[in-house]
């Protein structure tokens, strides 16, 4: 079992839990600071992140800016391939198809899955995840498809 989803497990069932595992990924990758996007659900098939509406995540307009939902469809495309990705591979993303929707006026919800579930077998293969991006209202802002490849770990 991945580290990420040995932490989620073990701590994710009080809000300080799930915002030390959000924020242990963002150590990890300093990028995602500025949106600090929240999990709040997460196993081998599904995450759930959300990112608060704040002045960092805005556009000139006051409302949830493109690249930051972009950012958003990456970590909870990460978090998810970091819980199913078994220790014995590897995986990094090899391209992003994102479109726009509808505004986001409101903080807003990820949703990744896999379109279909990797094998992890002996070859490298190509997979891809699915992020829904909604407002608060339900309403589908973004939707990314995030290819990625994985492939097993060499030998050291």
């Amino acid at each position: 079992m991945s580290a990420v989803l040995s932490s989620w497990n073990r701590f994710s069932g009080s809000l300080p839990g799930r915002l030390l595992v959000s924020g242990a990924v963002w150590l990890r990758a300093p990028y995602f600071l500025t949106a600090a996007p929240v999990i709040s659900e997460l196993d081998q098939k599904h995450s759930r992140v959300r990112m608060a509406k704040w002045w960092l995540v805005h556009n000139h307009l006051g409302t949830v800016h493109a690249i930051a939902s972009c950012n958003l469809a990456e970590y909870a495309m990460g978090v998810l391939a970091e819980a199913a990705v078994p220790p014995g591979h590897r995986w990094i993303p090899i391209g992003m198809e994102v479109r726009y929707l509808a505004t986001a006026t409101t903080s807003v919800t990820a949703d990744a899955q896999w379109a279909t579930p990797p094998t992890f077998g002996p070859d490298k293969e190509d997979a891809t995840v699915e992020v829904a991006i909604r407002d608060d209202r339900g309403t589908e802002a973004v939707h990314a498809s995030i290819r990625l490849r994985i492939s097993p770990r060499p030998p050291r």
